[in-house]
């Protein structure tokens, strides 16, 4: 597992996966600035219109004070949104894989497994189904572990063992998407889930690194590759028909 987690990282310095780090990370950024926007826009409106909401029930003699809490609340919806960017990370670049695991792995096949078949391209619909599942399924858990983050030092551990679940879950899925339909790609996944459940947790580790976690579909993707090939047995025989 440790050499598959090196043999990734070392090849995401190769030039052929230069060109995908980039189009990645511009993705990426581009879906939290879009996020970013959105969420803004959304709590301004509620901040606002609140504070007039307010003066309406209340009366004209609230406006001070309203204006005052609207200040309070616009500097809490910053400092919030700061933190749901940390949290939203791991979804949007479990998104972004989706678009890019067939470049990625096709890369690391070739180069690690050369003697052996070539997965097939996963279908772009069905790896945006995925992702999108994935990435819906990651805030969803998120959100559930949020609130443990107020318990000092448990909150820690709980979103990394989160993060470590799903995002084993998810690239290796996807890199076995490649070999298998979805429905055996979920079966192998269940059936090796302790050790997906560890290697996962090096995705959570490299996620966790503020500006680089940003190249985690690379990584991942490259990494669950190796896993895939270690857990499914190589050569890879047959690469089976998708519905």
């Amino acid at each position: 597992m440790l050499s598959a987690a090196v043999n990734a990282i070392v090849q995401m310095f190769s030039a052929p996966f230069r060109l995908v780090l980039l189009k990645s990370i511009g993705v990426a950024l581009l879906l939290l600035i879009v996020i970013g926007i959105a969420l803004q826009r959304a709590l301004s409106w509620l901040i606002t219109n609140g504070g007039r909401w307010l003066e309406t029930i209340v009366g004209p003699d609230v406006h001070g004070p309203a204006n005052v809490l609207e200040w309070m609340l616009a500097i809490a919806a910053g400092l919030g949104l700061a933190a749901a960017a940390v949290f939203l990370v791991p979804a949007v670049t479990s998104l972004v894989a989706s678009f890019f695991v067939d470049e990625i792995a096709e890369q690391v096949e070739r180069t690690h497994y050369p003697a052996d078949p070539v997965g097939t391209n996963v279908p772009i619909g069905r790896a945006l189904i995925e992702g999108i599942k994935a990435a819906g399924l990651a805030i969803l858990i998120y959100l559930c572990a949020a609130a443990f983050l107020l318990i000092a030092g448990l909150g820690v551990f709980i979103f990394f063992f989160a993060s470590a679940y799903l995002l084993g879950r998810i690239y290796f899925e996807l890199a076995a998407m490649r070999f298998h339909s979805a429905v055996d790609a979920r079966r192998l996944r269940k059936a090796h889930q302790g050790t997906l459940f560890v290697a996962g947790m090096f995705i959570a580790a490299f996620v966790s690194i503020p500006i680089v976690n940003l190249a985690t579909p690379l990584f991942g993707t490259a990494f669950m590759v190796h896993m895939h090939k270690r857990l499914s047995g190589r050569p890879t025989e047959l690469i089976e028909q998708r519905p």
